[in-house]
């Protein structure tokens, strides 16, 4: 074997090893380091959560761009966690964000929290529900006024519940 094929194997090993490295930490669930109010079994998560709603919230996988129904909610209402029902965003800080995936510029008080993600090679900042710890996405520093912020939310971590008149 030369050099140049070493080398290029070995960097080709790395990133495969970093990648299931990140793939173990993410698959290991949500929030490893909090406690929380909601815990359940894995059992008892998937006899309440769709499959695709497991891997996204128990499991902190990302549902494909521009398929969720949520993207097209625009009535007044609240937006709750999929997994416990926490009321965790509400409709007037919903925007469109253009990424495919419904976007809040804030959550409601003491509905989330966060923690950092280094698992694609880059450091983000994970969001999840403060009371089940199901996983909702990420917060960037690319939204709109009065934060700046933008929760980039899988819609399959929410429930919509229309405002009563």
């Amino acid at each position: 074997m030369d050099r140049r094929s070493f080398l290029l194997g070995s960097a080709a090993m790395a990133v495969v090893a970093g990648f299931a490295v990140s793939r173990r930490l993410t698959v290991a669930g949500p929030a490893l380091a909090e406690s929380f109010e909601i815990t359940r079994t894995d059992a008892q998560w998937r006899a309440v959560l769709s499959d695709a709603q497991f891997a996204v919230l128990r499991r902190e996988d990302t549902e494909r761009p521009w398929t969720s129904p949520l993207l097209d909610e625009h009535r007044k209402g609240t937006f709750h966690c999929a997994g416990c029902d926490l009321a965790a965003y509400a409709s007037d800080t919903k925007f469109d964000s253009g990424t495919g995936w419904p976007s809040f510029w804030q959550a409601l008080p003491d509905a989330v929290g966060t923690k950092a993600d280094s698992s694609l090679l880059m450091t983000r900042t994970e969001v999840h529900c403060r009371r089940c710890g199901g996983h909702f996405g990420h917060i960037f520093d690319d939204g709109p006024p009065p934060t700046g912020k933008r929760h980039c939310i899988n819609g399959l971590a929410l429930g919509f519940r229309p405002a009563t008149a």
